[in-house]
């Protein structure tokens, strides 16, 4: 049976492997995302299938994942400079 440690690591990989999937293709980030979230989805096999997986390997993952993901979201402009910059949403 797996611990419950290693149950919640991989209930939030699996949310952020989502998150990863909803990036914007027109991200620069967009790629490595990509990338990062196929090895998310291959280590979450292994864990499905009962196969350990060391807790540095997880919180590795889970790490990266994040950083993509700030990155990723450093990218996206202010409210005012979305309006600056269409003057059609006002």
């Amino acid at each position: 049976m797996r611990g419950a440690s290693e149950e919640s690591r991989g209930n939030l990989l699996r949310l952020l492997a989502s998150r990863l999937e909803r990036l914007s293709v027109d991200s620069i980030w967009a790629r490595r995302a990509s990338g990062m979230r196929g090895s998310v989805i291959k280590t979450l096999e292994l864990v499905d299938g009962g196969i350990p997986v060391p807790d540095e390997q997880l919180d590795m993952l889970i790490e990266q994942c994040f950083q993509i993901l700030k990155a990723a979201a450093r990218e996206i402009p202010e409210p005012e400079e979305q309006l600056k910059s269409n003057p059609k949403l006002k």
